[in-house]
């Protein structure tokens, strides 16, 4: 359940006249997460540890830039995933205005459709507050090491924004360009040709609901033809819906918190994911595993 509160800091606190959510206590992580909204950055959510104490220029927030589903205008059902995330020690900047309890979901339940500018949007923002000594994020957020991403219609705005020279890693959930980008069926997806893959200059992995997942054949294809980059795709067969939704956002925020730190904090352990004699995702449940000649 996402408590929600509506509340007035008084002037040189942390969040001013916004929105807050605390959900599911928190995360699983150590460092509990809050969601909420701050002025001056309209129709964008903010995922982000609640004690920023913790955190300066020698340990920064990595960036975890976020694209919706449905190309919907809020993260209305992906909050548990965003939010697990977050309370691991990133800042999570979703398109779209903050979820609501019991919103419905996509295009036509909050917020209407989001712009695919919203991603480059958040990367300005990080980079301002980053730079903003009266900013609460001053010196605290990484702006060396972004990953953006996004699930289905998300994905593919992510796929349109991962050229800026700002991005260093890539994940698309459940996603993968469409063979006719021109003949998008909403008016929100970006239209992407296949042959701008090639241009891709960062590490990108797959997060994919296996064969059933309607976007399986598209994200696959894509993979396929990645030969000059890292690439990785995984498969768990739970459909286009993935597990954002079940409680801490299920096995894909594990595997996409593995991929984070394994890309934007250089940690080795998570790496073990996917690489090595035993990946790790092959001893989980139902998880497949592929890579391109670059993975090392």
């Amino acid at each position: 359940m996402i408590l929600m509160l509506v509340f007035a800091m008084k002037a040189g606190s942390l969040f001013a006249q916004t929105k807050s959510a605390v959900l599911e206590e928190g995360g699983t992580g150590p460092y509990k997460a809050v969601v909420y909204e701050m002025d001056g950055f309209a129709e964008h959510t903010i995922f982000a540890p609640k004690d920023l104490s913790q955190f300066d220029a020698k340990n920064p927030l990595p960036v975890l830039v976020w694209g919706n589903g449905g190309c919907a205008n809020s993260p209305r059902g992906h909050e548990k995933f965003l939010n697990d995330i977050a309370s691991y020690g990133y800042i999570v900047l979703a398109t779209g205005i903050m979820p609501a309890e019991d919103a419905p979901r996509g295009m036509f339940g909050m917020g209407g459709q989001s712009r695919t500018e919203q991603q480059v949007e958040s990367m300005d923002w990080a980079f301002a507050q980053n730079a903003d000594k009266n900013s609460p994020y001053y010196q605290k957020i990484d702006t060396k090491n972004i990953c953006i991403a996004g699930m289905s219609c998300g994905g593919l705005q992510a796929l349109f924004n991962c050229f800026d020279e700002r991005v260093t890693a890539i994940m698309i959930c459940n996603s993968g360009l469409l063979n006719d980008a021109a003949n998008s069926p909403i008016g929100g997806m970006p239209s992407v040709p296949k042959e701008k893959l090639k241009d891709i200059h960062c590490p990108i992995i797959y997060i994919l609901g296996g064969e059933k997942d309607i976007a399986y054949a598209n994200g696959m294809d894509d993979f396929k033809r990645i030969e000059h980059v890292p690439a990785i795709a995984v498969n768990l067969p739970v459909g286009h819906g993935g597990t954002y939704n079940q409680p801490h956002g299920g096995e894909f925020a594990i595997v996409a918190r593995a991929w984070l730190d394994w890309q934007l904090k250089g940690n080795n352990e998570a790496s073990k994911m996917f690489v090595g004699d035993s990946p790790a995702i092959l001893q989980r449940e139902d998880w497949t595993l592929e890579k391109n000649g670059k993975v090392k």
